[in-house]
C-alpha cells in the first residue's frame, strides 16, 4: 500500500505562489492527481499526471498551476502561482497504480491527509 505525504501548505496573499510536494513511499507506475476540498464544499479535482507524464487540469486553475512529478524522488509536485482567494482549501495528493489515469476522484485507490492552503487578500 502506497503511503502519500503532503507538504508545502500555508497562508499567502492573493497573488502569491506555492509550491506543493507529495512524497511516495514507494515507485512505480501511476496514476497521480492533486484534489482540494474548500470549507463546505465537495471535494474537487485540481490537476492529474499519468505514468507517462499526460497532464489534465481543471478550467480554474489552468494557466496558473503547474503539476509535475519526479519519478527518482517519488515527488509529485503542484506549482500554484497567481493564487485567488478562492483557492483556500485543503489540497491532497492521490494515486493509483495504473497506466490509465482518469480525473476523477473516486478512480484514486490511495490518499494523503492533506495540507492546508489559505489565500488571504
Amino acid at each position: 500500500q502506497v503511503q502519500l505525504v503532503e507538504t508545502g501548505g500555508g497562508s499567502v496573499q492573493a497573488g502569491g505562489s506555492l509550491r506543493l510536494s507529495c512524497a511516495a513511499s514507494e515507485s512505480g507506475d501511476y496514476c497521480m492527481g492533486w484534489f482540494r476540498r474548500a470549507p463546505g464544499k465537495e471535494r474537487e479535482g485540481v490537476a492529474v499526471i499519468s505514468s507517462s507524464g499526460a497532464t489534465t487540469y481543471a478550467d480554474s486553475v489552468k494557466g496558473r498551476f503547474t503539476i509535475s512529478k519526479d519519478n527518482a524522488k517519488n515527488t509529485l509536485y503542484l506549482q500554484m502561482n497567481s493564487l485567488k482567494l478562492e483557492d483556500t482549501a485543503m489540497y491532497y495528493c492521490a494515486a493509483r497504480r495504473t497506466g490509465l489515469c482518469f480525473f476523477r476522484d473516486t478512480f484514486f485507490s490511495f490518499w494523503g491527509r492533506g495540507t492546508q492552503v489559505t489565500v488571504s487578500s
